[in-house]
């Protein structure tokens, strides 16, 4: 009995340092936090004393302080003492992979892009393809960074997956397995080309440590080339550094201009991100392509160019996420990445979506000026051809060729060139979107409607069935009745 005292002290102390080490400010609402903590232990002896098998306390509180933190949101994380070590220890500049860039969408493992040239861009993975086993393990269940150390590993070694992809109907099917020969990853972060009429075109992979310096060896070759206008497109660009976000954003915004600011529960968080030197590129009319891959540092830069009025946005809403995480250890090695703040674009518009709120879906991320839907099967068209033209180190500078049609690129162009004007292609953006939610809710209706004509149907058929049986039985009822009436009458008449 000493013992199962002093056991369940022992809990309730681990707990409550748990607690007043992680959530020093949530004491305001202590009674009912204690009371929630009593029966937490209570519950954790119980299982402790009378599950069917001997349990591990240590993987039970484990595993409570990973419900805690994964009740947050999907970037909060408390991190193993093995995955914080490797937290700390990850370069990500130069590892074996597959060479995809993943995010966690809607609870599934959820490609956001394959990079040129690595196993997974010529084995066809696709933007939005979601990844269901690795090696026949299901990660569905399992968090971003554990599903990518399965598909890590040496170079050379082979891995198997498992994806669904979504068909014209909008439904998930289940492709057969891809298998992969891992690979050194080092990904191209630029490429660059002078299309008609004087427009620089500049696409950026992502924003990592020599995003900037890549990305102003392009615009000075440019500009050399004769450039007028420019378009840079951030499709499918899942982001990266923040410090490369500010950096590209200041080649072309005056001083003193907001870039993006962050701001939490505590003062402390709030941040802001200025301009300070004169741009180096303060005047060339420019356009900025986003889509739903388009997410975190791409969206700081395209909001604010878009908030500045520097740059108008083509494309469709962006990926939304956002939000600063803050990493702090834990003892007995372990450690927790918490959300501390989100990013706000100049103008106040937060840019992290909440994808647990299914009401909120068309809030946050980066709405463009001119929407252009692009059918996601021909938009990846587009962005396969990326596999040919970007340049390799060591191969010969490949041939460039476009043959995908891009409606995204082409109403950028337009607009810059002068071919519509901006108001003039805003307003046919807001029509076309008018039409498209006519549509959709006709289509929902017609829906309803067909769905209701079955019901009625099947019930007019069963009505119609119990009529067909109902006079059966009543006419079988009123031969009763009159037989009966007949036998009762009879030995009346006698009896007169």
């Amino acid at each position: 009995m000493k013992s199962k005292k002093l056991s369940r002290v022992a809990v309730l102390a681990a707990v409550v340092f748990f607690v007043g080490t992680l959530f020093p400010y949530a004491y305001a609402a202590a009674d009912t936090s204690l009371k929630q903590l009593r029966t937490f232990v209570d519950v954790l002896e119980f299982v402790k004393e009378n599950y069917v098998e001997t349990t591990d306390t240590d993987k039970l509180i484990s595993g409570a302080i990973k419900g805690v933190v994964n009740e947050l949101d999907d970037f909060s994380q408390y991190l193993e003492p093995k995955d914080y070590k490797e937290l700390k220890n990850d370069t990500r500049g130069d590892f074996g992979g597959l060479g995809i860039r993943l995010q966690k969408v809607d609870g599934f493992v959820t490609v956001m892009t394959p990079m040129p040239g690595t196993p997974a861009f010529k084995a066809g993975l696709m933007p939005g393809d979601r990844i269901l086993f690795v090696d026949d393990k299901d990660v569905t269940e399992m968090k971003l960074d554990d599903a990518v150390e399965l598909m890590r590993g040496p170079v050379g070694s082979k891995v198997k997956i498992t994806i669904s992809r979504k068909n014209k109907d909008g439904e998930y099917k289940t492709l057969p397995d891809f298998k992969f020969k891992r690979a050194r990853i080092v990904p191209e972060v630029v490429y660059y080309r002078m299309l008609p009429n004087q427009v620089g075109y500049l696409y950026m992979v992502d924003f990592s440590g020599h995003s900037t310096e890549e990305v102003k060896k392009a615009l000075a070759d440019l500009q050399k080339q004769g450039m007028k206008y420019l378009v840079l497109d951030l499709r499918f660009n899942p982001g990266g550094l923040l410090t490369g976000a500010v950096d590209i954003a200041k080649l072309f915004l005056q001083p003193d201009q907001m870039i993006v600011y962050t701001q939490g529960r505590k003062p402390e968080y709030y941040q802001e991100f200025k301009t300070s030197a004169k741009p180096a590129y303060p005047d060339i009319p420019m356009a900025v392509l986003v889509n739903q891959g388009s997410a975190s540092a791409s969206e700081i830069v395209s909001g604010a160019l878009q908030d500045n009025g520097r740059a108008f946005v083509v494309g469709q809403r962006t990926f939304g996420k956002a939000s600063v995480q803050q990493v702090m250890p834990l003892s007995g090695g372990a450690g927790l990445r918490l959300t501390i703040a989100r990013y706000y674009t100049p103008s106040g518009r937060l840019i992290q979506r909440d994808y647990r709120d299914k009401s909120k879906a068309d809030e946050g991320g980066i709405f463009p000026d001119v929407e252009v839907v692009f059918e996601p099967e021909e938009e990846a068209k587009v962005f396969m051809q990326y596999n040919d033209i970007v340049y390799t180190p060591g191969k010969e500078t490949p041939k460039m060729e476009f043959t995908a049609k891009d409606p995204v690129l082409d109403k950028a162009v337009e607009i810059l060139t002068g071919k519509v004007s901006l108001e003039q292609a805003k307003k046919e953006s807001q029509q076309a979107a008018a039409e498209r939610k006519a549509k959709k809710e006709a289509d929902k209706k017609k829906s309803a409607a067909s769905t209701d004509d079955k019901k009625s149907a099947s019930s007019e058929g069963a009505s119609a069935k119990s009529d067909k049986k109902a006079p059966a039985k009543t006419s079988e009822k009123a031969d009763k009745k009159a037989a009966s009436a007949q036998e009762a009458a009879a030995p009346q008449k006698e009896g007169k």
